[in-house]
C-alpha cells in the first residue's frame, strides 16, 4: 500500500496518508458525519486553522485537502519564511489561476510565528477568493492568530494520538521497516510511551530501532534494545506555549484542591518536560501565599526552603525538595483570606485620595514636630492591658475603618479569628466607655 520514494526518504514521509481513510486518529473530525469529513464529501473548500500538538497530522490534512480539491498547493514555513515568500506565493496563485484555471491552497506551518503584518498580508487574497488559507499551529490561535484572519477561517482542534492509534500506526509501519521485525509486548508499550502521542516521533523512533536491530542481527525487539538505541526525549511540552501554562494551571489547582497525588503528577510532568525548576519553585511560593496564607504560615517557609535547597543541590536531587513542598502545600489547611484582603486593600488605595497620616500616629524626631503635636496622643500598646490599646484609631481621620482581612475557620486562622473577635469586643467596650464619659 505504501512505497518508499527512495532509500533516503524518512519513514514519516514515506507513510504519509494518501487519503482520509488512511489517516490514523482525529476521528472526531474525520469520522462519518464529522466536520472535516463532511467538508471533503460535499466539496466545501474553506480556509481553516489546524490547531494541535506536533505529529498529529496537520500538514497531512492540508495536503489531502489540496489533493481532494485538485488545487495548487503552496507550503510556507513561518519559521523560515517572511514577506518575500508570501509575495511569491500570491504571484504563483495568480499565475496558476490565469494560465491553468487552478485554485491555490496556501499552507502556512507554525502560523503563530508570523507577526501581525505578515498574517494581514493574506487577508485581501482570502477575501477575493484567490487563495484558500490553511494555517497550522501548536499554539492557541485565540492568542496567536489575528482576529481578522481567524474570523475568516474555521478552527479545527486536533488531538494527540491515543495509545491505540499509535499501536495501529506501529503495526502499519513495522512492515515497511522490516516485515520480520517482532516486538515484545512490553517493548511495544515502551516505544508507544516514547512517542507520547506524536506519530512523527513514533516513526522516527521505529526507524532507529529497525536499524539497530539489523546491526545487532536480530528481528526481535525488547525493552533493552529500545533503551539502548533511543535517547529519551522530553514529554510533549512547550516551555513558552499553551501546554506550559495549562500544566502549571493544573499543578496550582491540584494544590489548591488538596490533592497531593495529582499535584505531584503535574510537578513531575513539568520537570520531565523541561520546565525550569526555579520557575516551578517561584510558583510554589506563590501558592503558599495565595492559597494557604495564615491558615498555615509554615507553608511559605517550607516553599522558600525548597527553593534554597534546589539552589544548593541542583537537579535532580534538589527537585525532591520541590516535590516535598508541593505535597505539604496540597495537604495544608487552605485560606485565600490574605490574598483577598491584599487585593481589596490595593483596589481601595488605588481609587481613594491620598489621606494624611493622623497626627497621633506620626513620628516626632524634631522639636518642631513635637511642638506641632506629632505622636502626642499615641497610646503605646505594650503599656496597655493585654498589650492592646483598645479603641485606638489607626486609619486616616475621616475614613471609616475597613475590614479587609476575614480569616477563615481553617488551620491557624481559626485561632486568629478568635483573637480578632476578642480584640473587637475590647474596642467596642472602650468606645462605649468613652461615649458614656461624653
Amino acid at each position: 500500500m505504501f512505497e518508499r520514494a527512495s532509500q533516503h526518504t524518512p519513514l514519516a514521509e514515506a507513510l504519509r496518508p494518501k487519503s482520509l481513510d488512511e489517516v490514523i486518529g482525529q476521528a472526531h473530525l474525520l469520522g462519518p458525519g464529522n466536520a472535516l469529513r463532511v467538508a471533503f464529501e460535499t466539496k466545501q473548500l474553506h480556509s481553516m486553522i489546524l490547531w494541535g500538538p506536533p505529529g498529529v497530522g496537520k500538514t497531512t490534512l492540508a495536503r489531502l485537502t489540496a489533493h481532494a480539491f485538485d488545487a495548487e498547493f503552496i507550503a510556507i514555513s513561518a519559521v523560515l519564511g517572511g514577506v518575500k515568500e508570501i509575495r511569491e506565493a500570491i504571484e504563483r496563485a495568480q499565475l496558476s489561476l490565469q494560465q491553468y484555471g487552478r485554485h491555490t491552497i496556501v499552507f502556512v506551518d507554525e502560523v503563530h510565528r508570523f507577526n501581525k503584518a505578515q498574517q494581514d498580508a493574506f487577508l485581501p487574497h482570502v477575501e477575493s477568493g484567490l487563495i484558500t488559507f490553511i494555517g497550522a499551529t501548536t499554539e492557541n490561535p485565540s492568542f496567536e492568530v489575528n482576529s481578522a484572519l481567524l474570523s475568516r477561517a474555521s478552527t479545527y482542534v486536533l488531538q494527540a494520538l491515543s495509545e491505540d492509534d499509535l499501536r495501529a500506526l506501529l503495526q502499519r509501519a513495522r512492515v515497511q521497516v522490516s516485515p520480520a521485525l517482532q516486538f515484545e509486548a512490553d517493548a511495544e508499550q515502551l516505544l508507544v510511551g516514547y512517542a507520547d502521542g506524536d506519530a512523527r516521533r513514533l516513526l522516527n523512533c521505529l526507524e532507529q530501532v529497525g536499524v539497530a536491530a539489523e546491526r545487532a542481527g536480530t528481528q526481535r525487539v525488547d525493552q533493552e534494545l529500545i533503551r539502548h538505541t533511543l535517547t529519551r526525549s522530553g514529554r510533549r511540552f512547550d516551555k513558552g506555549g499553551e501546554q506550559f501554562y495549562d500544566q502549571i494551571s493544573a499543578l496550582h489547582k491540584s494544590v489548591r484542591g488538596s490533592n497531593p497525588d495529582a499535584a505531584l503528577y503535574w510537578l513531575v510532568r513539568m520537570l520531565d518536560g523541561g520546565a525550569d525548576p526555579r520557575y516551578l519553585g517561584r510558583r510554589v511560593v506563590r501558592m503558599a501565599s495565595e492559597d494557604i496564607g495564615l491558615a498555615d504560615p509554615r507553608a511559605l517557609r517550607l516553599a522558600l526552603d525548597a527553593m534554597e535547597t534546589y539552589e544548593r543541590l541542583g537537579s535532580p536531587e534538589g527537585e525532591l525538595a520541590l516535590a516535598q513542598a508541593v505535597l505539604y502545600l496540597a495537604c495544608a489547611a487552605k485560606s485565600n483570606a490574605a490574598y483577598v484582603a491584599y487585593n481589596a486593600a490595593r483596589a481601595l488605595v488605588k481609587n481613594e485620595p491620598s489621606r494624611a497620616v493622623p497626627v497621633h500616629l506620626r513620628n516626632a524626631p524634631t522639636k518642631l514636630m513635637s511642638e506641632l503635636g506629632y505622636g502626642r496622643e499615641y497610646r503605646y500598646a505594650h503599656d496597655e492591658a493585654d498589650a492592646y490599646a483598645a479603641g485606638e484609631r489607626y486609619f486616616p481621620d475621616g475614613m471609616q475603618a475597613v475590614r479587609f482581612y476575614q480569616p477563615t475557620e481553617r488551620g491557624l486562622e481559626a485561632k486568629i479569628s478568635e483573637k480578632l473577635q476578642y480584640l473587637r469586643e475590647l474596642d467596642a467596650a472602650a468606645r462605649a466607655k468613652s461615649n458614656a464619659k461624653e
